[in-house]
């Protein structure tokens, strides 16, 4: 079997890049490697996260649907980042709380026992995770 040797970039589609790039900036600590505006109207903002290397990629299409993201429809269901540890966890409830973003609290994932988890959603309703093994 060929070798797959890890993930490239994550691409999620937004319904305006102007909106989410400042949030996944701001909020997350991403920063802006790229852009490409194409002909088509098409607009893409490539982001890195801080202390890995994916790539996440924002796709904001002239011709999408509007409405908001639904994890219960094919596709995405959600997007979980790894923190260190619980501690960390409890510093992004600090964070989190003040840039205004509304959050779960810290739960135990009950599909994975040992870790814990923090829900929150994008300005499009994209669900994003922290998780963190217990420590």
């Amino acid at each position: 079997m060929p070798t797959l040797t890890g993930v490239h970039h994550v691409a999620l589609t937004v319904t305006d890049v102007d909106r989410s790039v400042p949030w996944y900036e701001r909020v997350l600590g991403f920063e802006t490697i790229g852009r490409d505006d194409a002909e088509t109207g098409r607009r893409k903002v490539f982001l890195r996260g801080p202390g890995f290397g994916i790539t996440l990629t924002l796709v904001q299409h002239p011709d999408a649907d509007r409405s908001l993201f639904d994890e219960r429809r094919p596709g995405l269901d959600h997007l979980s980042f790894s923190v260190p540890n619980n501690a960390c966890l409890r510093e992004w409830t600090d964070r989190l709380t003040e840039h205004g973003v509304t959050f779960s609290p810290i739960t135990e994932e009950q599909s994975a026992p040992g870790t814990k988890v923090i829900a929150l959603r994008d300005p499009d309703g994209i669900q994003l995770v922290l998780w963190a093994r217990e420590v």
